[in-house]
């Protein structure tokens, strides 16, 4: 059903619907480009709420540990992503259906214009031919008119006895003239009735059917790319949604990781200090002084004593109440020994892998920087193997101060260890009591716990304790073990990682690269027992030595 035959007379309603229509487009293009606003806006609120949430990254200690701390910025990440494909979608959004809403109303109000200015100009063609065909009808019916009053003057004249030739022959003349000129009249209303027949009817079977065809045709592409615009708004939304779907996964994922046990456990090892609980407060009894009329060798001498005794195991039972009671800030040391035992061996570890990492950048940069002068020394065109000298010599300096602090790390954490660790637990080796150098050093600075939570007054004492030799009465248990007859057998071999100086008694020095022998194996307290080449025996730390464990080994 076409517009040019139904609708051939209603050209005012087409151009007033054609117009509505285009109306109604920009009304769309208006709501698309509002609902693109929001999604922005959406888009952005989610990454701003997303940053305002979100950890941190100013301070280490900031970073979250406890799994429900990690599964809400887990939900924040996955929001973070959510927002992300919102932005898509508003993208998709402006791209393809904003922006092709507005080309195409642009390219749709020119269509429109030029069709209705062509149906006017067929309109007002075919008013002028109507026009000319009324105005030679009226003028052929003015002549028609004058030619019978011509032709009644004429008769009456030719009837009238009275009248004059003259007069009969000019009313006969004038009624000639009236006749050619109405029959002029005649023919030019005819040829211009037959003209405007004839374009009235191209106008109304021609040209007016193909100017409502085109604004048709444009009426429909304009509901066909309507119908594209909703479809191709739903497409943008659809594409996500399987993004969007892993996002709302890896929530309930993080809601599910939230592990309470854990969180618990992190919270122990977090503030565990490592102290045992206090002691029991023994009695004092001030009712003694009553009886001092009794002599001195009596109960009462006897009492007096008890009651030093007590005195003293009170202040040292009071001693032990400092972890529940107020501490003091005091200086942060660098053994870490303002911190309560648990604190100070985790605060070492972490201390250990920050140098170990240091120390493995630093032997990698050496091994590149004799790498780089080997090239040097062979291609000497390439560059100078001398200008290398200074920066290897700081490397080494380097490499050596990161080894230093390992150790004297690790001597820290042997300490901590073994003072933390029960005394059933060390070793016993030959039927006789034996400890390890760092242990004798333990019993030889005692008293070094205090109120403040520090377990020395002074942060060196602890390094300067490490360097002396242990209890005199235990060395003959010590070096009674090397004293057997016959060797032990080797149960494998090791690789010296770094160099030990072995100052302590019952320890073995080596240097960096060193084979040794392993007759003993580290049994949980860092120290493994080795054999020299040359026969000589004694303890290396554990961390120090690749070692190297040979199955049905019987010894060299």
């Amino acid at each position: 059903m076409h517009w040019g035959t139904e609708l051939w007379d209603q050209f005012d309603n087409i151009e007033k619907h054609t117009q509505w229509g285009i109306d109604f487009l920009e009304r769309y293009t208006k709501f698309v480009k509002e609902r693109l606003d929001i999604e922005q806006s959406y888009a952005k609120q989610l990454r701003n709420l997303v940053k305002k949430y979100g950890p941190k990254r100013s301070s280490k200690d900031e970073e979250p540990r406890f799994t429900y701390c990690q599964s809400f910025f887990q939900v924040l990440n996955e929001l973070n992503d959510y927002a992300g494909q919102r932005e898509v979608v508003a993208e998709e959004i402006g791209h393809r259906v904003y922006g092709e809403l507005m080309r195409y109303s642009h390219e749709l109000k020119m269509e429109r214009k030029a069709h209705l200015q062509e149906g006017r100009k067929a309109q007002q063609y075919l008013d002028t031919c109507w026009k000319q065909m009324d105005n030679s009808k009226k003028k052929f019916e003015r002549e028609c008119k004058e030619t019978e009053k011509a032709q009644l003057c004429y008769e009456r004249l030719d009837s009238d006895h009275n009248a004059t030739k003259a007069d009969v022959e000019k009313a006969k003349q004038q009624l000639n003239l009236r006749t050619h000129m109405a029959d002029e009249c005649k023919n030019e209303y005819a040829a211009q009735l037959q003209n405007f027949n004839s374009e009235q009817q191209k106008h109304f079977q021609f040209i007016m059917p193909q100017i409502f065809k085109n604004l048709q045709d444009m009426d429909e592409r304009r509901i066909v790319k309507l119908s594209e615009c909703y479809r191709g708004f739903a497409e943008a939304e659809r594409r996500v949604v399987p993004i969007i779907n892993k996002c709302l996964e890896g929530m309930i994922s993080a809601a599910k990781s939230v592990d309470d046990r854990k969180d618990s456990l992190i919270v122990v090892e977090s503030f565990k200090s490592g102290f045992e609980p206090p002691g029991d407060f023994p009695f004092e009894d001030f009712s003694q002084n009553i009886y001092r009329t009794v002599s001195d060798g009596s109960l009462s001498a006897q009492r007096q004593e008890m009651r030093g005794d007590q005195k003293y195991t009170i202040g040292k039972s009071k001693g032990k109440l400092w972890p529940f009671g107020k501490k003091s800030k005091g200086t942060v040391s660098e053994d870490f020994s303002h911190l309560p035992p648990e604190q100070r061996r985790k605060k070492l570890q972490q201390r250990i892998d920050e140098l170990n990492k240091e120390l493995q950048k630093e032997m990698d940069q050496r091994d590149a920087l004799n790498k780089m002068k080997d090239v040097y020394e062979r291609n000497p065109q390439m560059g100078d193997s001398g200008s290398l000298h200074p920066k290897i010599s700081e490397t080494m300096c380097n490499i050596d101060k990161l080894r230093h602090e390992i150790q004297k790390h690790e001597m820290w954490l042997f300490e901590v260890e073994n003072r933390t660790c029960p005394r059933g637990d060390r070793r016993l080796s030959g039927g006789t009591a034996f400890e390890r150098p760092a242990e004798i050093n333990h019993h030889g600075t005692p008293g070094r716990e205090s109120p403040e939570g520090s377990y020395t007054d002074d942060p060196n004492q602890e390094l300067r304790g490490n360097q002396r030799y242990p209890d005199p009465q235990r060395a003959p248990e010590f070096d009674d073990e090397f004293e057997d007859d016959e060797p032990l057998p080797a149960v494998g071999h090791c690789k010296a990682l770094y160099p030990f100086d072995g100052q302590n008694e019952g320890t073995l020095a080596m240097r960096e690269g060193e084979v040794l022998y392993v007759i003993e194996e580290d049994k949980g307290d860092g120290w493994t027992r080795t054999r020299k080449q040359n026969g000589q025996e004694g303890y290396v730390p554990t961390s120090y030595v690749d070692i190297t464990l040979e199955k049905n080994s019987k010894g060299s």
